[in-house]
């Protein structure tokens, strides 16, 4: 009754975090996992070995040679004259993708955590469109699987996880929504304003035959694309146009300083991390006590190094 009363106590204290009874059932958990199964998730998710690094650069050979091989599919004089190569080799690919996607849910600690990842959720989509070819016959639906295949392009992203910087750049992006959110919606109104005022003034008879044709000549303008497709013929109308152009120029510089200013941020937070002594990496948070790579301890608060010095 008292261990109950402590455990109830001890997690009282610590909010979400587990009582000792689960502590044990956690730590036997990590236990029960086999050698192969460490051994493998220290190759395949880790990159600090000698064999981790080995079979990232593999894969990053593989993913390119898989999307050589998409890409050289879709031209039809090569698909004529090497298509049973490229089916060869699209299947062999699939084949060990399917492999590395299988292997990375038996190794990782939490198989379900993975499969819901972004990562994961890649990894599924970039082995899935070969097989659900095989589950659409006939000849009236080539074009669905030609669909399906052009998917396996998203094998491009698993490269994502291979840039060490790829985290800060979507860390920035995250904590720029917010602005690019309002600034679009600032972009929304005043296109639909220049489209109305081009629907009133040009009018059907030079082109603008509806507000949303209106408003999709007012989207090309103000991003300076200019197709050439929709011209206004009236003064008041060319008057528009003009400042339509201009507030173009104007705008399209701010979704980039609101990014930029939000990675300056990031690397300037980086800058500021402290550096282990031991192993020489940083990331640690300024009231870390050991290294998270090493398990050294960080110097003391005044003589601490970090990622700047």
């Amino acid at each position: 009754m008292l261990a109950y009363l402590l455990s109830l106590r001890y997690s009282s204290l610590f909010g979400n975090c587990l009582i000792p009874g689960e502590i044990m059932n956690k730590d036997k958990q990590k236990r029960e996992r086999s050698p192969l199964q460490v051994s493998l998730y220290t190759i395949i998710f880790g990159t600090h070995t000698p064999a981790g690094k080995a079979f990232d650069i593999g894969l990053i050979g593989l993913i390119l040679l898989s999307l050589i091989v998409v890409v050289l599919e879709s031209v039809s004089s090569l698909d004529t004259r090497y298509g049973t190569v490229f089916d060869v080799l699209e299947w062999m690919l699939t084949g060990l993708f399917t492999l590395e996607y299988i292997t990375r849910l038996y190794c990782s600690p939490r198989p379900t955590a993975y499969a819901r990842s972004f990562y994961g959720v890649v990894d599924l989509v970039a082995i899935l469109p070969s097989y659900i070819s095989l589950l659409v016959p006939g000849a009236n639906t080539l074009i669905v699987i030609r669909l399906l295949r052009v998917m396996r392009i998203f094998r491009i992203l698993k490269l994502v996880r291979f840039l060490q910087d790829s985290n800060m750049l979507l860390r920035s992006l995250m904590m720029s929504g917010r602005k690019i959110f309002i600034f679009f919606s600032t972009v929304a109104i005043l296109v639909t304003v220049f489209g109305s005022l081009m629907f009133v003034i040009e009018g059907p008879d030079n082109g603008f035959t509806s507000i949303p044709v209106s408003i999709y000549w007012a989207i090309v303008t103000i991003t300076t694309v200019g197709y050439g497709d929709l011209v206004p013929h009236t003064f008041l109308g060319k008057t528009i146009a003009s400042i339509t152009m201009l507030l173009g120029y104007s705008i399209l510089a701010v979704p980039t300083g609101i990014i930029t200013a939000e990675i300056g941020k990031e690397m300037s937070m980086h800058r500021q991390l402290v550096k282990c002594p031991n192993c020489s990496r940083s990331g640690h948070e300024p009231d870390a006590l050991y290294c998270k790579h090493c398990g050294s301890e960080l110097a003391d608060p005044d003589n601490r190094v970090t990622a700047e010095d």
